[in-house]
């Protein structure tokens, strides 16, 4: 870094996406919210649209500016010759509404999609694009608090019971016993809009009423199909991604459990606290519950259609008060620290490290001081020792060793 400056505390940019709550993520940071807006997200890294900043004696400095001018110093010379930039974008998150139904495409259709829409002459702020850049977006996230999503596709078994218990999908029997899954979904994702509202309406009025009489669990589809109708007018058109609900899985992982989401599995956030780290990318298929661009068929031609059984991390210890979350992918890694006045922590940076403290305070090799909802940035090949006076805990976001 191209300043006196070495480790630096890092200030991230608040997103203020509508379905983001109010009070956790300033409470977090530090900050108040005069005008009760949604905080949704916290980004830490150099994505373009919203670079973080690093708190340097020269001042306030880009993350982004500095990376490009010192790159190899600040990624490593392995990092940068292999993605040509910070390769992971590092969140908290607050997610107080149901996010969209999406899937992420794989690197190689990313990149054929990005070069098409680029040909086409799409601008790349369009809404209506699909492929802002040429990456794929793995991406992983550990709780918390009690986190819901939607992961993937439930055993046929299960899906087939679920058609048979719900009496307005009955009719959908026939087809998903002849044809699969596959056949299945795409016939409820194409289907005209007045035959959603007939189909559905009843089922959601059902719910509803089970819900207002505690009938049900956020285990259950209806609860959350419920959370999103209750309160709306009748008469508006009911959301195809209802269907997306029944279908998948509804996973609930636990404070410090994490799921990793991969190219190609449908999924969806649904309430919760999180840190979360994915590829440095912002290629997102859409398939439903958002304002945002829908695109069905480009959503069903990268969607992996077999069912999966969700895996929830623990983290694997690998040195005392540390656990990594394995993550598939050459992009990152993220990494939980529980410090206490009897385990610190020592260790050197391979790559540029991104750090969080979402409980307590740690001080950093003797020197700076980091307290609740404050980042650090560690540069490639620094040393460092932390330690803690009471406890405290960290999340880290890495590239791992290439």
């Amino acid at each position: 870094m191209e300043t006196k400056d070495t480790i630096c505390k890092l200030k991230g940019k608040v997103m203020n996406y509508a379905w983001g709550g109010y009070d956790f993520l300033p409470n977090l940071l530090g900050i108040t919210n005069p005008d009760h807006k949604p905080f949704a997200e916290y980004w830490m890294g150099a994505h373009p649209m919203a670079p973080s900043e690093l708190m340097t004696h020269d001042g306030y400095q880009s993350l982004y500016a500095m990376i490009k001018e010192n790159p190899e110093k600040i990624l490593s010379e392995k990092v940068y010759a292999r993605f040509g930039e910070l390769p992971y974008l590092f969140k908290a998150q607050d997610v107080n509404e149901i996010l969209s139904i999406q899937v992420h495409p794989s690197k190689a259709e990313a990149e054929k999609g990005f070069d098409r829409e680029e040909s086409e002459g799409i601008p790349i702020n369009a809404p209506y694009r699909n492929y802002k850049d040429r990456n794929h977006k793995p991406e992983v996230m550990v709780a918390l608090s009690e986190f819901w999503l939607l992961h993937g596709f439930k055993q046929l078994d299960a899906i087939e019971k679920t058609l048979e218990d719900v009496q307005e999908f009955n009719v959908l029997l026939p087809l998903f016993r002849r044809e699969g899954l596959k056949a299945l979904y795409q016939f409820v994702m194409e289907m005209e809009q007045v035959d959603i509202n007939a189909l559905l309406v009843n089922l959601i009025k059902r719910e509803i009423r089970k819900k207002n009489d505690n009938e049900l669990t956020k285990e259950m589809p209806g609860w959350w199909v419920a959370r999103i109708f209750e309160g709306q007018s009748e008469g508006v058109n009911i959301d195809r991604a209802v269907f997306s609900i029944y279908f998948f899985n509804i996973v609930k992982a636990n404070p410090g459990e994490g799921v990793f989401q991969s190219a190609g599995i449908p999924h969806a956030y649904m309430e919760g606290q999180c840190i979360e780290l994915m590829a440095n990318s912002d290629n997102v298929l859409r398939a439903g519950l958002t304002p945002k661009h829908i695109d069905v068929p480009e959503l069903m031609k990268h969607t992996i259609f077999e069912s999966i059984i969700p895996n929830v991390m623990s983290g694997n210890t690998v040195l005392p008060g540390e656990k990594i979350y394995p993550c598939p992918v050459a992009d990152f890694g993220i990494a939980k620290i529980d410090l206490s006045s009897t385990i610190a922590y020592s260790s050197k940076s391979y790559s540029l490290e991104l750090m969080i403290v979402t409980e307590g305070g740690v001080l950093i090799n003797n020197k700076l001081v980091l307290k609740r909802g404050e980042a650090v940035a560690i540069p490639a090949g620094e040393s460092y020792t932390m330690q803690a006076s009471g406890n405290c805990t960290l999340f880290k976001a890495f590239v791992p060793a290439l």
